[in-house]
């Protein structure tokens, strides 16, 4: 997941809509959103190397917990024996542990990953964490409501992308907009002026690719998008629409 908006206790009634774009290789090969069999209890995406997820849900009965994923880009910091990242997103799913007991749990191995911000909680918490935002004093702590944005940046660092796509989720909530308004707002290929571009590290080019909410480009781009949200008093949902 590299793009990921989403609203705390700002909606009646749903706890959390999150509106979420995740880009990755064409080739890598994943399993669109669905019931896991060894967990029925899960609905999500998965990632057919690595074996986790980058966003999912679980059921009314298993409490309703939901989990995110988005790395950081920091190309000088990757280490490529680091273990998979889309762990934390399917553990946090099939456990038991409440959000704040399984941050607990991986504080210990979180810096053995590459850069990561995780999004996880149910409909009565949510929690930001990512192994790279020492000194924040939201990381592991539960979100005030509002609206947030993530990209590959840590949470709402104002990238191009992040700012304008929180404005418009904004816009849309309160419009009471349907759902397919949010994946037009995924669906959003233009790209960022250069003078607006982050520096991540990588090269000029690349950068204005990755600056579009919606990615294209060869072997690489958007390959799904996907709309969740909690309900008070319902089963959660989680609707995705797979683009590559």
């Amino acid at each position: 997941m590299c793009l990921i908006v989403f609203a705390w206790q700002v909606v009646p009634g749903a706890p959390l809509v999150a509106c979420a774009n995740r880009d990755e290789f064409y080739d890598r090969p994943a399993r669109a959103a669905a019931p896991w069999p060894e967990h029925p209890a899960i609905y999500a995406g998965r990632d057919l190397q690595g074996g986790g997820s980058w966003m999912g849900i679980t059921t009314q009965e298993a409490g309703g917990r939901f989990a995110a994923l988005t790395n950081i880009r920091a190309p000088g910091e990757r280490r490529p024996d680091a273990p998979s990242r889309g762990a934390l997103v399917a553990d946090f799913l099939a456990g038991g542990l409440s959000a704040p007991d399984y941050l607990a749990s991986i504080a210990a191995t979180a810096p053995g990953y590459n850069g990561f911000n995780l999004v996880l909680g149910d409909r009565h918490g949510l929690y930001w964490y990512s192994n790279r935002a020492q000194g924040d004093s939201r990381n592991g702590q539960p979100l005030a409501p509002g609206i947030y944005g993530i990209s590959n940046g840590l949470l709402d660092a104002p990238w191009p992308k992040v700012v304008r796509t929180k404005a418009q989720f904004a816009s849309l909530l309160c419009q009471g907009a349907p759902e397919a308004a949010y994946f037009e707002m995924l669906s959003d290929t233009t790209r960022a002026p250069d003078l607006r571009l982050p520096d991540t590290g990588i090269d000029i080019g690349l950068e204005r690719t990755l600056s579009a909410v919606c990615i294209e480009s060869p072997g690489y781009g958007t390959r799904t998008s996907t709309v969740v949200t909690l309900y008070a008093d319902a089963p959660p949902r989680l609707h995705e629409k797979v683009l590559q």
